[in-house]
């Protein structure tokens, strides 16, 4: 790898940074870890609570049950669970910690405290605020761009931290414009393994457990069970219903963490389930396992590096073809498989859209692991998309550019009436 020391040390600050533990879909857990540290700040149980959140936020938080609230959907849900139970100090798993008494106490709280929500007037695709009011005290906190990037905290209208919002995010963010398919593939093969197994480790302790609880549990449209017991026990399918086995639980209320990648945790899901299946079936070995889990991650992380973390492009698409190009390393696959799997794969699924965090969440992650799959093996039997097909450009990184500008620029319209239908139309 050339200029390894920059390559090097930079893909394992972004697995490191990307690949931690979160319970419950992202977005609701953000905003209850920004509703948390609003309750904080006040000092007392709030009366009143006004949020205002970016669309995205909205479109995410909308369908989704919220862990540890009894079934409960809703930004108001989320916001009110982190006050009542939340600890600001764990922050995506700010409701990792909450005992059955906080439970009966939130919903009482939910019945008797005032909340308010709008939509933010923002530019930003992440954005919270929380305000709440005391006895005769206020406080807000404002979460931006990441989902606990912490941007101001104000308490009886002075300010106590002021951060910025665009500016403040990249210092110490590393440079993902280093990421490259090519460079990824000789990252995986050279890295030490002891620097990051750790980290893929716990990344398949925590997913293994949570797609085993969606495969016997009873969680949303149980995609995972359905997906076995229709097309059977061969690995293709269970590579499938594993991944969406994950995202029927976590979709659906379970509470137990997963680890997540580019901030989903069903991309966290995605991305790593199909590759641990097929590293069972083909009984590679760990050494494997972990080399084709970096591959699979980071190519994700590649992908949206250019969407961004929320767009109304799915962010399933980029995982699944991400876990395609694990297991294409799996099988015996170099650079230029891997790089066909990826085409393949977004040729076929890249116009899937994000409709929001809920259950059929799983079902659009089969189809991505699906074209993932596929991907490699018309690649296998000399079959490919070709550049000017569509969305499709000679060359993998030109058509990742592609998809990152049809996520970023060309849905944003899409998004808007996205949030339209679903907050317009019961």
């Amino acid at each position: 790898m050339e200029q390894k020391d920059k390559y090097y040390q930079t893909y394992i600050e972004i697995l490191k940074r990307e690949l931690v533990p979160a319970m419950g879909c992202t977005e609701p857990i953000a905003l209850a870890y920004c509703a948390a540290k609003a309750r904080a700040v006040l000092g007392e149980m709030p009366q009143k609570v006004i949020i205002k959140a970016s669309g995205n936020i909205i479109k995410n938080v909308k369908s989704v049950i919220v862990p540890n609230t009894n079934g409960k959907k809703g930004i108001e849900a989320a916001a009110a669970i982190g006050i009542v139970a939340g600890r600001e100090d764990l922050e995506l798993e700010v409701l990792s910690h909450v005992t059955e008494e906080q439970k009966i106490d939130f919903m009482k709280y939910m019945e008797t405290t005032e909340f308010s929500v709008k939509q933010a007037e923002s530019d930003f695709l992440l954005d919270i605020i929380v305000k709440v009011y005391g006895n005769e005290k206020d406080a807000l906190v404002r979460i931006a761009n990441t989902h606990t990037n912490v941007v101001r905290i104000e308490r009886n209208g002075e300010i106590l931290l002021d951060r910025g919002t665009e500016e403040q995010i990249e210092q110490d963010k590393p440079d993902y414009n280093l990421l490259s398919v090519q460079e990824i593939y000789n990252f995986a093969q050279i890295v030490d393994l002891d620097e990051v197994k750790p980290i893929l480790e716990r990344q398949i302790r925590y997913n293994t457990i949570i797609s085993a609880e969606g495969i016997k549990g009873n969680y949303g449209a149980n995609i995972g069970s359905v997906l076995l017991e229709t097309y059977g026990d061969d690995v293709k399918n269970r590579a499938k219903a594993k991944a969406a086995a994950g995202s029927d639980a976590r979709m659906n209320g379970c509470e137990l963490r997963v680890i997540i990648n580019s901030g989903s945790g069903n991309q966290g899901m995605t991305v790593s389930l199909p590759v641990i299946e097929y590293a069972n079936e083909l009984k590679v070995g760990e050494e494997k396992l972990y080399r084709a889990l970096i591959i699979s991650n980071l190519t994700a992380i590649h992908q949206k590096t250019g969407i961004g973390y929320l767009s109304a492009y799915c962010g399933a698409v980029s995982a699944g073809a991400g876990a395609g190009a694990g297991i294409a390393y799996l099988k015996g696959g170099g650079y230029e498989e891997i790089a066909h799997t990826i085409v393949n794969a977004l040729a076929i699924t890249s116009g899937i859209i994000c409709d929001g965090a809920k259950a059929s969440c799983a079902a659009k992650i089969a189809t991505a692991v699906d074209a993932g799959i596929f991907g490699y093996d018309m690649y296998l039997k000399g079959q490919q998309f070709y550049g000017g097909e569509g969305v499709i450009s000679t060359g993998v990184e030109n058509t990742i550019k592609n998809i990152g500008r049809l996520g970023k620029d060309g849905m944003r319209e899409t998004d808007k009436e996205i949030l339209c239908i679903m907050t317009c139309v019961d």
